[in-house]
């Protein structure tokens, strides 16, 4: 829950800080504005809003009916007025704020779905919200980066990552090698690992598909 206040006032402070005609700019996410980045988060705050009240009520209400729904949320959202978006971004943080605090032991104990389908407990859900306002901070491309997130939070996404790259088929086998830790992760099976190194955040980059192929290995898609 640290992680989650300290990204989104960092996040809020950054969009705040994007002039109107530099939001409908690219972002560093392909085929993706600025507005586009910000109108996700915001429907992204909505959608885990309802795992939230899925969680606390007991009835299925999932993120998103479909990838189709997701898409035509973000278009709508990045066509917005600037003011209306970023208005939106904050309310919806707020009110997302406000469904975690609604939640008692017994409600964050319940398991929901992830979009992707993934049964968790509602305890994962403030995670699943880190994610994306640190992460989307850097594809805003707006004087936030990789080196910028705080370095604990970064070896939790190298193992968010990795646990999730290596079940997915075609996964070659990469041992990352941070050139300032002291551990190591891994990617598909221990046999004939190729070893990449680099600066924890330079690796963090690459797994989430947020820096050139690396050791001209190719990592199937993490989200």
């Amino acid at each position: 829950m640290r992680w989650l206040r300290e990204g989104t006032a960092s996040l809020l402070a950054l969009v705040d800080s994007i002039g109107d005609d530099r939001l409908r700019a690219p972002s560093l996410m392909p085929g993706w504005s600025r507005a586009h980045v910000v109108g996700h988060l915001a429907r992204n705050a909505e959608a885990l809003g309802r795992l939230a009240a899925w969680a606390r009520t007991g009835v299925p209400t999932p993120m998103y009916a479909d990838r189709q729904q997701r898409a035509a949320e973000i278009e709508a959202s990045a066509a917005l007025p600037a003011a209306r978006l970023r208005a939106e971004l904050v309310t919806t943080a707020a009110t997302l704020d406000e469904a975690f605090a609604a939640l008692d032991g017994a409600a964050w104990r319940a398991e929901v779905r992830s979009a992707l389908g993934r049964a968790i407990p509602a305890s994962e859900i403030p995670w699943l919200r880190v994610r994306e306002v640190w992460l989307h901070a850097v594809d805003l491309d707006a004087g936030v980066r990789l080196a910028d997130l705080p370095a604990a939070l970064v070896d939790a996404l190298l193992d968010d990552v990795t646990g999730t790259l290596g079940t997915r088929p075609g996964c070659p086998a990469v041992r990352l090698v941070p050139e300032d830790r002291d551990r190591t992760w891994r990617l598909g099976t221990e046999a004939g690992a190729v070893d990449v190194t680099g600066a924890a955040t330079q690796l963090l980059g690459w797994v989430t598909g947020r820096a050139p192929e690396t050791a001209r290995l190719t990592l199937p898609a993490w989200l």
